[in-house]
């Protein structure tokens, strides 16, 4: 979907799909699959057979890689599929879906079947969420841990501390011989 968006931008934001599928050099039949998406997402319209952007196509195709990514996973939050398969994944005990989970909430859908791959490809790509290909799972996106910060050192009462000046005037410390053994033998 993305390229045939990024082909109608080179015809100034609307074409004859007949002509987008020619410069693919692919059937039309072969594109409307991405012709849907796009207009079911709200990114392009089609009339008389000619995909035309809207505004808020526009808007993605003129962002940066990030930021398309950002705007089409909003977009995505509000399809029916997309919020069905999150709440879902937020209801199981594990907050894990399996590709059948999938495969049984796009049945209720009228999905082809190849669109469980496709929704773990959109997904992953906007960070909805993440897929464990051994294990055959979607989940939520593993948040990165927060390390503390290492304890400050508070000295003995009654030790005095350098100053900053005095610690910055000592110069940097001394590397060991070990190290620099090692980096002599290494040639450098």
């Amino acid at each position: 979907m993305l390229g045939l968006l990024v082909l109608l931008n080179t015809h100034k934001g609307s074409q004859e799909i007949a002509q987008l599928a020619d410069d693919l050099d692919l059937e039309v039949d072969e594109i409307l699959p991405s012709v849907e998406f796009a207009e079911g997402l709200g990114l392009a319209t089609v009339s008389d057979g000619r995909l035309t952007f809207t505004p808020e196509g526009r808007k993605l195709i003129g962002a940066t890689i990030r930021e398309r990514k950002t705007q089409l996973r909003e977009l995505l939050k509000k399809t029916t599929l997309f919020r069905s398969i999150l709440r879902a994944m937020e209801s199981a005990p594990d907050r894990m879906l399996s590709e059948e989970d999938l495969s049984q909430l796009i049945s209720f859908t009228n999905a082809p079947a190849e669109t469980v791959s496709q929704v773990i490809t959109w997904g992953r790509y906007t960070g909805l969420f993440r897929y464990d290909a051994n294990e055959h799972m979607v989940a939520p996106l593993r948040t990165r841990p927060v390390r503390p910060s290492p304890p400050i050192a508070v000295p003995p009462a009654g030790t005095s501390v350098p100053a900053a000046s005095e610690t910055l005037r000592a110069g940097p410390p001394k590397t060991s011989t070990a190290l620099l053994a090692a980096v002599e033998a290494c040639g450098a």
